[in-house]
């Protein structure tokens, strides 16, 4: 299975955030999107999940089997950086609907209550409003989401800055246990968190894809080769 991005443009009025950004992401690896703020990380998970309408452009999944077209976005799994949540329900109540409404999907479907253990959210707290959750408490309820779901596609908008050291190690290990049935895509400006989970880099610069070459991530001079990507003087 690939996702498979091709010559994806984006301006918002004068401005161009995407300039033809193309790539070909494949199942079984966690990809790492580095770039500086306001490169257009967001924008461009925004047009791959259909948030955004893109200018031109396409977003192919190629499903292994010689089959492709344009990506149905009930394949993708999102995490906002900014949780979007029914505040309104209770973190159980929202749990709950969930899982019903995509029961006909679900492999190995668990209870609530297993689910929420998963990312250690106490009976207690289950059953407090979620408008009354901390960020990082919404954070875990976007990706217990996908946990439950299983997308093909995975897009993490930089889900881990709020949580605690142990709840942001076992997420990753998580991730890391996963991958070989999805396409993760990480975005990050953290880049010890890229070298430690990520099995390829990949830079936004210039409203571009760039691969950073494998051999460098767990190299000495990968954070040298990155910040000469992203310098200050080659950045418009």
């Amino acid at each position: 299975m690939e996702l498979i991005l091709k010559d994806i443009q984006k301006s918002f009025e004068n401005k161009i955030v995407l300039k033809g950004a193309s790539f070909t992401f494949e199942k079984g690896k966690i990809y790492g999107l580095l770039g500086r703020n306001g490169a257009g990380k967001t924008t461009l998970f925004n047009c791959i999940s259909g948030e955004l309408s893109k200018d031109s452009g396409e977003v192919i999944l190629e499903n292994g089997l010689g089959n492709e077209g344009e990506l149905d976005y009930s394949n993708i799994g999102f995490v906002f950086a900014d949780p979007v949540l029914p505040e309104f329900l209770t973190g159980y109540e929202f749990v709950k609907f969930y899982i019903d409404i995509n029961k006909d999907k679900i492999i190995d479907i668990k209870t609530v209550e297993e689910y929420l253990n998963i990312i250690k959210i106490s009976k207690a707290d289950s059953h407090r409003l979620i408008k009354t959750y901390s960020h990082g408490m919404k954070n875990k309820l976007q990706m217990l989401c996908f946990l439950i779901s299983r997308p093909p596609v995975i897009l993490l908008d930089e889900p881990l800055s709020s949580f605690d050291v142990i709840v942001a190690l076992e997420i990753k290990n998580l991730l890391k246990e996963i991958k070989s049935e999805h396409i993760i895509i990480f975005s990050t400006h953290i880049l010890q968190l890229a070298m430690d989970l990520c099995d390829e880099i990949v830079v936004l610069n210039h409203g571009i894809l760039e691969q950073v070459p494998s051999e460098l991530i767990r190299s000495g001079k990968f954070e040298e080769s990155i910040m000469e990507i992203l310098k200050e003087d080659n950045y418009d």
